[in-house]
């Protein structure tokens, strides 16, 4: 059985994944860096308390075959260009930078349709390079997931996302053809999406958006 090392297990995503991979009998053995203490306990999970800044002094506990990195924050917490840029990019990359040297095989990571390193639109160049620089690390197997909206009910209250994420339910379908990749996709869908991804990895690299995330939900 593998070992999986999971970043970002605090968010929407993350959270629901780190239950699929705990749950999944293909781990033995999951690792979790978080800021802070996580809310859920399981005999496979190891919960290591980090950040960018502390990342390297916990290397050597950072090994695993697998790597799932969910990291993200939004320009309204982070409305610092160059901390967001940290907290999208430098941790994201210095995490995979990190697991490869240790012998991670794979990667998953989660950035977002229209990511384009060449963007003159800074989330989307920030997610753009990500990729590309995760890309260079040239893992056996990269797996890039890039949802448009994430549906679903969040703990945070947000009252103008609930309004964004309420419109894109009724535009969702009318987004046909070359549109589908912006079709909205549930936060535990994704998360559903890339566990199955990590049992079926023959490709060495691999983007997925709607339409790839939904086939995937299927098998």
């Amino acid at each position: 059985m593998k070992t999986a090392l999971v970043f970002g297990a605090t968010g929407f995503i993350g959270s629901h994944l780190l239950r699929d991979l705990l749950d999944s009998p293909d781990y033995s053995r999951i690792v979790a860096v978080a800021r802070k203490p996580l809310a859920v306990s399981h005999p496979k999970l190891t919960v290591l308390i980090g950040d960018l800044a502390s990342l390297p002094a916990l290397k050597p506990q950072l090994v695993a075959d697998e790597i799932f990195i969910a990291l993200g924050t939004t320009r309204k917490h982070t409305p610092d260009e160059a901390e967001y840029y940290k907290i999208d990019h430098d941790y994201p990359l210095l995490a995979a930078e990190i697991a490869k040297a240790n012998g991670a095989r794979s990667v998953f990571l989660v950035t977002a349709v229209g990511a384009n390193a060449g963007s003159g639109v800074f989330y989307l160049r920030t997610k753009g390079e990500v990729e590309r620089d995760i890309l260079s690390l040239d893992f056996e197997h990269t797996h890039i997931f890039r949802p448009s909206m994430i549906l679903g009910a969040r703990d945070e209250d947000r009252p103008r996302e609930r309004l964004i994420i309420a419109i894109w339910g009724v535009l969702n379908p009318l987004l046909l053809g070359p549109a589908d990749r912006y079709r909205g996709l549930a936060g535990n869908d994704i998360a559903h999406a890339i566990a199955k991804a990590a049992r079926h990895q023959t490709e060495k690299v691999r983007t997925y958006h709607w339409k790839e995330m939904t086939a995937l939900l299927r098998t």
